[in-house]
């Protein structure tokens, strides 16, 4: 039996909602059923398939590896649907189409912002979301469908071959610190200098803390271990500007703070460079912002590139 029948649209909002609250009665509830009637439900798609979907506990209900896969396929499906409805929001309010951009600290400040307006001036009529993520979420968002486009930090160990993408520039990485930090008054800070205060990192295992480490590691050095670990810019900056801490910046994003005057680059040469490269997923059809959008980010890297190797 082709058990694809019982996965309709309704269908797909009753598997995710057991994904989500993995209780029988509460998804009944939510969904304005009973719950015999979504337990029949399940344990017959469970039979159609051939393959149990969820474990069943006295404390309710966990996904199986199989139906992690099935719940996977169900999450794109709906965040499709989704993209559709708002798309043709946009177009039936006269918009020039819809675009969903994912930032990582590498390219929030300075790349994405950039492209934007330059998107906005040859299409005024288009919508843009913005979200800003460190890349290793983005390109999980990216690959379900919440999201158009990735810029972020290169990312060789992501292996979806239903992802490309496009290296666009490589850049060094900085310290920095307040404009009146004590390090400032230092001609040459040492490591001794550096290490006596406490640092602001991004997570283990995104890109630039792997570039960090890196470099770190070249000369001789370690991470402080009393570090503060934050995938945040925002909160980054603001620790920065109201502490003595010392943050890691890309250098495009440090040199866009610097002209803010909300930090300044440490003298301090470090030999780890970034590569920050635009993701996307190769789908049959591509709206116009999302390819007007990929154009004014290669722009805006071809027009804004100080201190950087274009790729």
């Amino acid at each position: 039996m082709d058990w694809t029948h019982r996965l309709r649209l309704r269908n797909l909002k009753m598997l995710l909602s057991l994904a989500q609250t993995r209780n029988i009665s509460h998804s009944a509830a939510m969904l304005n059923t009973t719950q015999p009637g979504l337990s029949k439900w399940l344990k017959d798609l469970e039979d159609d398939i051939g393959l149990p979907l969820f474990e069943r506990h006295a404390r309710g209900l966990r996904p199986t590896p199989h139906g992690d896969v099935l719940i996977a396929h169900a999450q794109r499906v709906e965040s499709q649907l989704d993209r559709a409805s708002a798309d043709m929001a946009a177009l039936r309010e006269g918009g020039g189409g819809r675009v969903v951009i994912g930032a990582s600290g590498a390219s929030a400040s300075d790349t994405v912002p950039l492209a934007v307006m330059k998107l906005l001036e040859r299409m005024p009529q288009a919508r843009v979301k913005l979200v800003e993520g460190t890349t290793d979420r983005l390109l999980a968002q990216l690959a379900q469908g919440d999201l158009d486009i990735v810029v972020g930090r290169s990312a060789p160990e992501h292996h979806d071959p239903a992802i490309r993408f496009e290296a666009l520039y490589l850049e060094p990485i900085h310290l920095v610190a307040r404009p009146r930090h004590p390090l400032f008054s230092i001609e040459q800070p040492s490591w001794q200098d550096l290490l006596s205060y406490r640092w602001i990192l991004w997570p283990k295992g995104t890109p630039i803390r792997n570039a960090v480490d890196a470099a770190l590691a070249a000369a001789g050095q370690a991470p402080p271990p009393d570090h503060v670990e934050s995938n945040s810019v925002t909160i980054n900056l603001t620790l920065i500007n109201n502490s003595d801490m010392i943050g890691v910046a890309s250098h495009r994003a440090a040199l866009r703070f610097s002209q803010m005057r909300a930090m300044r680059i440490i003298p301090v040469r470090l030999s780890g460079f970034g590569s920050v490269a635009m993701y996307w997923r190769e789908d049959a059809f591509r709206p116009l912002a999302v390819q007007e959008a990929m154009a004014a980010l290669r722009n805006t890297v071809a027009e804004h590139a100080p201190g950087v190797t274009r790729l």
